[in-house]
C-alpha cells in the first residue's frame, strides 16, 4: 500500500509543471531588442508567425517580435537554464504573453508544432546568445527542475521496486 501511495505521489510530482515564457525587456532600446530578435530567429526559433501576414505580426513592433522569437527559442531549448537571457535583454515570466490571434508556445512540443524555423533576413549575433557557463553553474544545461525530475524518475522507482521485492 505504501508503494502505491509513493507511486501516486511521484506521478503527481512528475506531471506537475508551471508554465513559463520568455519575453524581451520593455525598458530596453530597439537596437538591443533587434539583436536578440535576429539571434533567436537565426538560431532556431520559429519566426514565421511574426513575418508579415503571420498570426503574431501585429503589433508590428520590435518588442513584440523580439518576445515571440525569444520565447520560441526558449521553448525549443526545453526552457533550459540560460536560454532566456540573451545578454540581459529577455526574462522568464509565468504570465502568458499570448493575445487574441497569437498564441505563444509554452512547451518545446508546442513550439515545434508551429512548423520549421524560417529565419528570413535574420542575422546571427553570437554576442547576444543565451547565457552559457563553464563554471559548473548549470547555465546552458538542463534546468534545475529538469535535473531533479530526472533524478527522481530514475531513483524513486528503483527504491519502490526494492521495497516490493
Amino acid at each position: 500500500m505504501t508503494a502505491l501511495a509513493l507511486l501516486v505521489l511521484i506521478s503527481a510530482f512528475l506531471g506537475a509543471s508551471d508554465a513559463s515564457w520568455c519575453i524581451c525587456r520593455s525598458e530596453l532600446n530597439s537596437s538591443a531588442l533587434q539583436k536578440t530578435l535576429d539571434y533567436a530567429c537565426g538560431a532556431g526559433a520559429e519566426c514565421s508567425p511574426i513575418h508579415q501576414n503571420g498570426a503574431c505580426y501585429n503589433p508590428n513592433t520590435v518588442l513584440a517580435h523580439c518576445s515571440y522569437a525569444a520565447n520560441s527559442y526558449f521553448q525549443r531549448k526545453g526552457q533550459a537554464t540560460g536560454s532566456c537571457d540573451f545578454s540581459g535583454t529577455a526574462t522568464v515570466t509565468t504570465t502568458d504573453p499570448s493575445y487574441s490571434g497569437c498564441s505563444y508556445p509554452s512547451t518545446a512540443s508546442s513550439a515545434a508544432a508551429n512548423g520549421t524555423s524560417t529565419p528570413g533576413s535574420a542575422t546571427f549575433n553570437s554576442a547576444v546568445g543565451p547565457a552559457t557557463s563553464t563554471d559548473g553553474s548549470g547555465a546552458g544545461g538542463l534546468p534545475v527542475a529538469g535535473t531533479a525530475t530526472l533524478c527522481l524518475a530514475i531513483i524513486l522507482p528503483a527504491l519502490v521496486l526494492s521495497r516490493l521485492s
